[in-house]
Order: C-alpha cells, then sequence, then structure tokens
C-alpha cells in the first residue's frame, strides 16, 4: 500500500497542531483519518495539483471541526506549509480551528453544521449542470444530522438525481455534549439514507481498504442515486486513552499527554 497520506503520520500531525496552538478537537479530528486518507491517496482528481483547478472533485468537510486532519493532508499535497502547520492557532496564521474557505483544498468555511452539506449539493448539482463529471464528496458527522437542513439537503440531492454526490457520515457515535443516542436518538442511518433515495452503504471508517473498495463502487455506479457511505468510527481513534472518550472533543494536550500520545503513534 502506498505510503502517502500515512494514518499515523496524520495523526502525529493532529497532535502537533493541537499541542501548538493549545487548542482542542483533537478526538474528533482523528475519526476522520482513515477517511481523508483513503479519499487523498486514491479518489480525489486535481488535474495539476491544482487545488482551485476548474475540473477539480470537491471535498467539502462540513464537519469543519476536525479540520486539522484536512490540513494534515494538505501539507502532504503542498499546498500548505509545514510552516503554518507549526504555529497552528497562533496570530496571524492562515489555520483556524474550523474549516476555512480561505485555505487552498478547503472548498468551505464550516463549523456551523448543517451548512457544509447543502453547499456541497450546490456544487454537485453546478457540476451535473456543466456536464464536467466532477465528483462531489461530503463529510458529515453523525451529530451533525440532527440539523434539519441536512435532510433538506438530502431530498433535494434525491431529486436532482445527483450521482455524483457521495455523503460520508463519520459515525463515531458522539457528538460535543455526549453520545448521539442520548442527545437525538438518529436509529439506522444506512436504512434513513436509502429512504431518502440514496444508495446506501456501512463500513468500517478505519478499515482503509474497505472504504477503498466502498468508494469505489459507489463511485462507479451512476445509477441517478447520490451516494452514502456510513462509516463506523471510533473518535480518539489511535491513542488508547482518547478513545470513545468525550472528553477528549474540548481537552487540551499537556507536555505529558502529549508525550504519551506521541509515544503510542511512534509504535503503531
Amino acid at each position: 500500500m502506498s505510503q502517502a497520506f500515512s494514518a499515523t503520520a496524520i495523526r502525529r500531525a493532529v497532535l502537533s497542531m493541537a499541542h501548538a496552538g493549545a487548542t482542542v478537537h483533537i478526538a474528533c479530528a482523528f475519526s476522520l483519518v482513515e477517511i481523508l486518507a483513503v479519499l487523498y491517496r486514491h479518489h480525489l482528481r486535481y488535474p495539476d495539483n491544482d487545488p482551485n483547478g476548474p475540473l477539480r472533485d470537491y471535498l467539502v468537510l462540513s464537519k469543519g471541526h476536525g479540520v486539522m486532519a484536512q490540513y494534515a493532508c494538505l501539507r502532504e499535497k503542498g499546498w500548505i506549509a509545514q510552516e503554518a502547520l507549526d504555529r497552528y492557532f497562533g496570530d496571524g496564521t492562515p489555520l483556524k480551528g474550523l474549516s476555512d474557505a480561505h485555505v487552498p483544498g478547503c472548498e468551505v468555511t464550516a463549523g456551523s453544521l448543517g451548512h457544509g452539506l447543502p453547499v456541497g449539493v450546490g456544487m454537485a448539482l453546478a457540476a451535473r449542470l456543466a456536464g464536467t463529471g466532477q465528483m462531489c464528496y461530503a463529510i458529515v458527522g453523525d451529530g451533525e444530522m440532527n440539523e434539519g437542513s441536512m435532510w433538506e439537503a438530502l431530498l433535494f440531492a434525491a431529486h436532482r438525481r445527483l450521482d455524483n454526490l457521495v455523503v460520508i457520515v463519520d459515525e463515531n457515535g458522539f457528538q460535543a455534549m455526549g453520545r448521539t443516542a442520548d442527545v437525538m436518538g438518529l436509529g439506522s442511518l444506512r436504512a434513513k439514507f436509502a429512504a431518502f433515495g440514496f444508495e446506501a452503504v456501512d463500513v468500517d471508517g478505519h478499515d482503509e481498504a474497505a472504504l477503498d473498495a466502498a468508494l469505489s463502487a459507489v463511485r462507479a455506479n451512476r445509477d441517478g442515486r447520490p451516494k452514502a457511505l456510513v462509516a463506523r468510527t471510533v473518535k480518539g481513534k489511535g491513542v488508547s486513552f482518547m478513545e470513545d472518550d468525550n472528553r477528549w472533543h474540548y481537552t487540551r494536550l499537556n507536555p505529558d499527554t502529549y508525550a504519551a500520545a506521541m509515544a503510542e503513534l511512534e509504535q503503531a
């Protein structure tokens, strides 16, 4: 397997950014890592490696608070400098704690949940009308699926037969203040997507081979249905004391936890 976009390297970069910026949202970035690694390694098309190319595929990070994992990938693409990661969240840095459309490779300004997916649906529609063949991949959180704007966007996508849209749900079972099942039970997201007219599949969100196969299959099936991958993930995946512990949504690293987390990743 290609070593580009290594999951371990992405997690190490996230830890370094969070430590440098004394900031939060580590665990919700970790659950996205394999999803982003597979997308950037095998599926997203950027002619001439241009993040603003008119025929590029779109990656909409509607779950904008997971952006540190995307920044690590953008650094590997060569679109942002290592210095920017080193100064993450510092005065004057272009890299903020939420997805910002001013950063090359970030298609939307996201963070107010429920906004990114509707924008992505518009991008998919524009590409369909222009006949460009561009794909739009929208990554959303399972907690974000509480928002009514998400379901309105899904209805519109199915109505317009946007089979160039792939919605990927990072189903880590948590949102900011608790488990999604306790805050607002969503039931089977796969079944709900299917009821809304999507081709919908479940996948292990940390199994890179399974993600690759599922993304390849839905992209190839241009049957008029928009696509949904419900990716089962673990919040904080990769560092044992963060896994499935929602305190790491808002907890900051100190020198000891930073060293311990980095040591675990050294052994991965």
